[in-house]
């Protein structure tokens, strides 16, 4: 699967950083961010399979979403890479580093540990369904449906990027919802492998539920050369709620 990509610094003697989003996210969520790194790496933000500009596919498990990742590497040349993934993009980085060790650099885990998770979007995927894309002419009145569904306004933007407005004025969706509502044990499943002993930087939110102190001891168990940071007064979305923080600790560790 050829996966779409945008690309930050063009200098070759530069390690390469590969960014990898989470669920309902795109290339573009760490777009303002990959700016500042390609000043010290090249940088390469993806469209996940069913995400974005990517191919859909019927099919998710976090072992073809790491080979997407590989054949990325492959078309790009890239023998080695830092790896940065975010919540399910940090669990295909997970699954990338336990199957293909030699092609990763550095691994870093955003807000993400590598077991099961309990269902917890069943309210989301209600509102999205719910969406009449054929009726609404405007984001503002898809806010407005889905507020009965996602209470959060910012998760709601976040959720309506998705949103693609078609050339006969409609709207569609970008994601693959019915692929990710179908396939969604798949996402919340565990990385598959006994332990990868790289280099390797857990960032946790203080205030998210993600990485609790209970899944350490597991974590450190699959990953014993990994570390754990924690950002305070932070969610699951580190990138965005504290950008500065969460890129000094990302920076420093890759330098």
């Amino acid at each position: 699967m050829k996966l779409n990509f945008d690309q930050y610094g063009d200098d070759t003697g530069r390690d390469a950083l590969i960014i990898l989003h989470g669920l309902y996210g795109s290339a573009a969520n760490f777009r303002g961010l990959a700016k500042i790194y390609a000043r010290d790496f090249n940088v390469y933000c993806l469209d996940l399979r069913n995400h974005g500009k990517s191919p859909h596919s019927d099919e998710i498990t976090y072992s073809l979403m790491a080979e997407d990742v590989i054949e990325f590497m492959d078309d790009q040349g890239l023998e080695k890479a830092h790896i940065l993934g975010h919540s399910m993009g940090g669990k295909t980085a997970m699954q990338l580093a336990l199957n293909n060790p030699e092609r990763v650099n550095k691994l870093v885990i955003g807000d993400i540990a590598p077991v099961v998770y309990p269902h917890h979007h069943e309210k989301i995927f209600e509102g999205l369904l719910a969406m009449p894309l054929e009726r609404i002419n405007s984001r503002g009145e898809a806010d407005k449906i889905l507020a009965d569904y996602v209470s959060e306004a910012g998760v709601r933007a976040f959720l309506l990027t998705n949103l693609k407005r078609e050339e006969d004025g409609g709207f569609s969706w970008r994601i693959n919802l019915p692929a990710l509502i179908r396939e969604y044990d798949h996402i919340s499943a565990a990385p598959e492998g006994i332990s990868y002993d790289g280099e390797t930087l857990f960032i946790r939110g203080a205030n998210s539920g993600y990485i609790t102190d209970d899944c350490v001891p597991e974590t450190l168990e699959i990953f014993p050369n990994a570390r754990i940071e924690t950002i305070e007064d932070c969610g699951h979305w580190l990138h965005s709620e504290k950008p500065k923080e969460f890129s000094e600790i990302l920076l420093n560790f890759l330098r």
